[in-house]
């Protein structure tokens, strides 16, 4: 089984490597960006028996840190 995990920072957390890329866009042309997010995805290739709590464990220990981030996760 896998599992993709989503990690973005939370609303009004402030975001210097989305302002980074949301500059550099401009300076290329693109005018049109107002506002950029930037965030990672984990893809983990899972045991059988693995379960959505475990990965919602390794999220809450390791993989984000939710005092500023949020997560979703994907079961495939």
């Amino acid at each position: 089984m896998k599992a993709t995990v989503h990690v973005m920072l939370k609303t009004g957390v402030l975001d210097p490597q989305g302002e980074a890329v949301r500059h550099a866009l401009a300076a290329l042309g693109f005018s049109g960006v107002e506002g950029v997010r930037q965030g990672k995805v984990i893809e983990l290739d899972l045991a059988d028996g693995t379960s959505e709590a475990d990965v919602r464990q390794m999220c809450d220990k390791l993989l984000a840190n939710t005092v500023i981030e949020r997560y979703t996760v994907e079961l495939h």
